[in-house]
C-alpha cells in the first residue's frame, strides 16, 4: 500500500489506493497486489482513529463505487484475499507469517471498503459490485453473468470468514486476522443500522442462516462464546507486526523492530502518540467483538421457512460435564464448559453486552439457567447485577432493565429465594448509604431493589421499572428469612413514601376538582390515572408485606418490629375499598403484637421488644392469618420516556394465572426483536472495536438511545 504514505491525511493521495479505485482493471495475478498488501499496522481500536481513517479514505471508496462496474477491482481484491486464505491454518501451525500478514491486510481493506459501501448502496447493488468484471472502453461485448455466479463470490467470502474464525487457532500472529474476520461479519450485518424498520428479509442473512454457511452455525457460536470466555488481550506491540523488505524484487517478511515502517504505523492502540488507557489494557478486543457479533446473530429475525439457527444453537447448548442424551437434540447443539462460562459472565457484568448475554442465556437456555441456580456461589453472579442497579444514575436505562429482568428470572425459582438468605456477606464497600458489616444476600437484594424504586419515583418515573422491581420483591416475599433490620426498615419506609405520594395526589385531585367547578374552560389534569397507578403500587407493597407475614412471620421479627414502629401509616388504608381485603392480615398482626407489647410493660428496650415479638410469633395461631390465592397482574409494559419510544416501546407482560403464593413470571412479547435489535445495534455502534459510523447515517435509533 506504499511506504511513501506515513500519515492518515495522505491516504487519499496514495498511488496504490488510487490505482485500486481508478479506471484501470487490475488482474488478480499482477504484482500490484503484493505491493498493495505489504504494509504494517496495528488495527485502530478507538472511534477517533476510525473516524480519521474513514474521512481520509472516503474519496477513494466513492471512486471505487463509481469505477468498479467497469473494472471489477472489488471482486478481484476479494478473490485475491480468498486465495491468500487457502493455506492459512497450516501457515498458523507452522508460524508462516507471510500468508497471514497479506490475508489480514487484504481483509482490512475489504472491510474498510464495505463499511463505506453499505450505507450508500442497497444489498442488491452490493451484490452487483461483487459480480462486475473488466470491460474495455467502447467494447460491445456483453458479459452474461448468472445469478449463481454473483451469489457464489458473496457466499464464498462469508463462508471463508466463518471458516477462518472456527478453524484458525488463536495465536499472537493470528489475533489480528481473527479480529478482522469477526469485524467484517459485523460490517456485513450493519445494513440494519441504516433502516428504520427491522429487516426481515436480507441477502446476507439468507446466506448466513442457510446454504453452505449453515453447517458451521454451532461451531461459530461456540467459538464466539469461547472468545468471550477467554478474554484474550491483543498481543503486545511488535509481537505480530511485519516489515516489508525488498531483496531482488522479492517480498520478505519479518518482525518489525523499533518504529515499524509503512502506511499504518500511525494507527496504534490508544491513538496517535498516546499510551493505552487502563481500560484498554484490561479489555479484550477479540472478546468484545465476538460478543457483539454473537448478539447480532442471535437476534436476526427468523426466515419464513427457517428459524434463526444461531438462536437455536444458543438455546440448546449443554455443559461439557453433561453426558446425558437430550430427548430431542437440536441439529445445532454443542457442548461448552459451563464453569468457565459462568466465571466469565460473573466477571464481565459491567458491560451492557455481557449483561444482555446473561439475560439471553438465562431466558432462552434452560441448561444454563438450571446450572446457574444450582451454583453454591450464586452471590458471584448476583452481586455484580446489584452493583449495576445501585449505580442506576450512572447506567443507561436498558442496562438497568436487563439487570432487573435477570433478577426477576432468578426470583422465579423458590430455591434461589431461599438460598440467598443463607449467604452471608461482609463489608459491602460499594453500598454507601449505610455501613453493612454483615448482611445476607437476600436482604442486600431487597435494599438495592427498593433503592431503585425510590430513585425511579423521584427521577425517571417509569412504570415499567416499578413493575419489574415489585415483581422481583413479590416473588421473594414468601421466602423472606431473617431480614436485616435495615432491609425491614426500608420496606416500611418505601410504603411510607408511597403513602405520602398518595395523599399528595389525592389532595391535588380534590383541589383541581373544586377549581374546575368554577370554570368550564380550565383543563382538568388526569389525576385519576396518577392515583390509580399509585394505588396499584401501594397494593403490591401490601401484598408483599402480607405474603411475608402469611408465610414466614416467625422468621422475620425485624419486619414485625418495623411494622409496629410505623403502625400509624396503615390506619388510613384499613377502610379504603381498594385495600380492605389485604389489610385484614396486616391489621391483625399489628393488633396482636401491640397487645402483647402492652402486656410486657412500658419503656421496653429494642432487644426486649424483639424478644416479645419472637415469643409472640411462636404463640400466634397459624389459622389466624388468611392465606389465599393471589391473581397475578397482567400488564403490557411500555416505557414512557422518549428513549424507549424510539426503541418501539419494548413491551413485556406477565403470565396471568393463579398461584398459591404471590408470583410473577417473565414472558417475552411476541415480537421481541422490536426492542432487542435496536438495542444490540446501539451497543455495536457504541462499543465495537475499530468501527466508526457517521451518526447522521444511522436510521435504526436516535443517537440519544444509542
Amino acid at each position: 500500500m506504499g511506504a511513501n504514505s506515513s500519515t492518515i491525511n495522505e491516504l487519499s493521495e496514495n498511488d496504490y489506493l488510487k490505482k485500486l479505485s481508478g479506471t484501470e482493471a487490475i488482474s488478480e495475478n499482477e504484482p500490484f497486489w503484493n505491493q498493495l498488501l505489504s504494509f504494517t499496522f496495528s488495527t485502530p481500536t478507538n472511534s477517533t482513529d476510525c473516524k480519521l481513517l474513514e474521512e481520509a479514505t472516503i474519496s477513494i471508496c466513492k471512486s471505487l463505487i463509481e469505477n468498479n462496474p467497469r473494472t471489477g477491482n472489488l471482486g478481484a481484491l476479494i478473490r485475491v484475499f480468498l486465495s491468500r486464505t487457502k493455506e492459512l491454518k497450516i501457515s498458523a501451525e507452522c508460524q508462516n507469517q507471510l500468508f497471514i500478514w497479506q490475508a489480514h491486510n487484504a481483509l482490512f481493506i475489504i472491510c474498510c471498503l464495505l463499511k463505506v459501501f453499505i450505507p450508500q448502496v442497497s444489498e442488491e447493488e452490493l451484490l452487483l459490485h461483487f459480480s462486475y468484471q473488466k470491460k474495455d472502453p467502447g467494447s460491445y461485448v456483453l458479459f452474461f453473468i448468472t445469478e449463481s455466479d454473483i451469489e457464489d463470490l458473496l457466499e464464498e467470502l462469508l463462508l471463508c470468514l466463518i471458516h477462518l474464525i472456527v478453524e484458525v487457532p488463536l495465536l499472537d500472529i493470528t489475533y489480528s486476522i481473527l479480529l478482522e474476520s469477526i469485524t467484517t461479519l459485523v460490517v456485513f450485518l450493519s445494513y440494519q443500522l441504516f433502516h428504520k424498520e427491522i429487516i426481515h428479509e436480507s441477502i446476507v442473512h439468507k446466506y448466513l442462516m442457510q446454504g453452505r454457511c449453515l453447517p458451521y452455525t454451532s461451531r461459530l457460536v461456540k467459538t464466539l462464546l469461547y472468545n468471550f470466555i477467554r478474554q484474550e488481550k491483543s498481543p503486545p506491540p511488535g509481537s505480530h507486526i511485519f516489515q516489508q523488505q525488498a531483496d531482488g524484487g522479492g517480498l520478505l517478511y519479518g518482525l518489525a523492530s523499533g518504529v515499524a515502517s509503512g502506511l499504518w504505523t500511525v494507527l496504534t492502540l490508544g491513538g496517535v502518540g498516546s499510551k493505552p488507557t487502563a481500560v484498554q489494557e484490561e479489555s479484550s478486543p477479540l472478546a468484545n467483538q465476538s460478543l457483539l457479533l454473537l448478539l447480532a446473530l442471535a437476534n436476526l429475525t427468523d426466515a419464513p421457512d427457517c428459524p434463526n439457527p444461531f438462536r437455536q444453537a444458543i438455546m440448546s447448548f449443554r455443559n461439557t460435564q453433561d453426558s446425558s442424551v437430550p430427548p430431542s437434540p437440536s441439529p445445532h447443539s454443542f457442548q461448552i464448559n459451563f464453569n468457565s462460562l459462568y466465571t466469565a459472565l460473573c466477571e464481565q457484568q459491567k458491560s451492557d453486552q455481557a449483561t444482555l448475554l446473561l439475560y439471553t442465556l438465562l431466558h432462552q437456555n434452560s441448561n444454563v439457567r438450571t446450572y446457574a441456580l444450582a451454583r453454591t456461589d450464586i452471590e458471584s453472579l448476583v452481586l455484580p447485577i446489584l452493583e449495576i442497579l445501585y449505580h442506576v444514575e450512572d447506567r443507561n436505562s436498558h442496562h438497568v432493565y436487563m439487570s432487573l429482568i435477570i433478577l426477576l428470572i432468578l426470583t422465579e425459582d423458590d430455591g434461589f429465594n431461599r438460598s440467598i438468605h443463607e449467604v452471608i456477606l461482609k463489608n459491602i464497600t460499594w453500598y454507601a448509604e449505610r455501613v453493612l458489616t454483615e448482611i445476607s444476600l437476600g436482604s442486600l437484594l431487597i435494599l438495592v431493589v427498593i433503592r431503585t424504586i425510590q430513585y425511579n419515583m423521584t427521577r425517571t418515573r417509569d412504570k415499567y421499572l416499578h413493575t419489574n422491581c415489585l415483581a422481583a420483591l413479590a416473588n421473594m416475599s414468601a421466602q423472606f428469612r431473617s431480614l436485616h433490620q435495615y432491609a425491614a426498615q426500608r420496606i416500611i419506609s418505601l410504603f411510607s413514601l408511597l403513602s405520602k405520594k398518595h395523599n399528595k395526589v389525592l389532595e391535588q385531585a380534590t383541589q383541581s376538582l373544586r377549581g374546575s367547578l368554577g370554570s368550564d374552560d380550565s383543563p382538568f389534569p388526569d389525576y385519576a390515572q396518577d392515583l390509580n397507578v399509585i394505588e396499584e403500587v401501594i397494593r403490591m407493597m401490601l401484598e408483599i408485606i402480607n405474603s411475608c407475614l402469611s408465610n414466614s412471620l416467625h422468621h422475620n421479627p425485624n419486619l414485625v418490629y418495623a411494622l409496629l414502629y410505623k403502625r400509624e401509616l396503615f390506619e388510613q388504608f384499613r377502610s379504603h375499598p381498594s385495600f380492605q381485603d389485604i389489610m385484614q392480615n396486616i391489621d391483625m398482626v399489628i393488633g396482636f403484637f401491640s397487645s402483647r407489647l402492652e402486656q410486657a410493660g412500658s419503656d421496653l428496650s429494642v432487644e426486649r421488644v424483639l424478644e416479645v415479638i419472637k415469643q409472640g410469633a411462636v404463640a400466634l395461631p397459624k389459622d389466624r392469618l388468611r392465606r389465599r390465592n393471589l391473581t397475578v397482574w397482567s400488564e403490557s409494559l411500555k416505557g414512557e420516556d422518549e428513549e424507549r419510544e424510539h426503541l418501539h416501546h419494548r413491551r413485556r407482560h406477565w403470565m396471568e394465572e393463579k398461584f398459591p403464593e404471590l408470583k410473577f413470571k417473565y414472558v417475552e412479547e411476541e415480537q421481541p426483536e422490536e426492542f432487542f435489535i435496536p438495542y444490540v445495534w446501539s451497543l455495536v455502534y457504541n462499543s465495537a472495536v475499530g468501527l466508526y459510523w457517521n451518526p447522521q447515517d444511522i436510521q435504526l435509533f436516535t443517537m440519544d438511545s444509542g
